[in-house]
């Protein structure tokens, strides 16, 4: 479990095109100077401002075309910047859109966003099984899974915080 990854390249000869770059960093939100995935999950936020973002079939459209394009994409970055690099924070949008997602089947509000946004971050942060074997899977895929189960968590876990809200109040 790291909470700050730093920032490396592990072998500057090999150069990443520009879409893989744009792409896997979250529009370059990867290289903040500090906690990249944190700004990665806020900027997937920024989404649900288009108008049409949370129709079902969008939203879940672009999880799947997000996913497998960061797969893809996360893997030349590891060849330049090592396993799990810090710059690479598409899994970070996917897992926040998977959070939003599913507990927007109960209720879609700020108090979703917040709540969502805070157990997202805990579960990407604390990797439960299974996002702690695919956090041990060094390739673009294990990159994109990690997070893929810390967004279910997440999305659980915030229907059910909502719930307990919605019993006492």
């Amino acid at each position: 479990m790291r909470l700050i990854k730093r920032k490396k390249i592990v072998d500057p000869d090999i150069k990443v095109d520009l879409f893989s770059v744009f792409f896997s960093s979250g529009f370059f939100t990867g290289y903040a100077p500090a906690a990249s995935g944190t700004v990665g999950s806020a900027f997937a936020l920024l989404f649900y401002l288009i108008p049409g973002f949370l129709n079902p079939f969008i939203s879940a459209s672009s999880i799947l075309v997000c996913f497998t394009v960061g797969i893809f994409t996360s893997e030349k970055m590891i060849k330049r910047y090592g396993d799990d690099p810090s710059v690479v924070v598409i899994d970070e949008i996917v897992g926040m859109w998977i959070t939003v997602f599913i507990a927007g089947f109960l209720s879609f509000g700020y108090p979703t966003i917040i709540i969502g946004f805070f157990m997202f971050r805990l579960f990407d942060i604390i990797k439960l099984y299974p996002a702690s074997f695919f956090d041990k899977v060094k390739n673009g895929f294990g990159i994109m899974m990690d997070d893929v189960i810390a967004g279910v968590y997440g999305g659980f876990s915030t229907i059910i915080i909502l719930l307990v809200i919605k019993y006492f109040y």
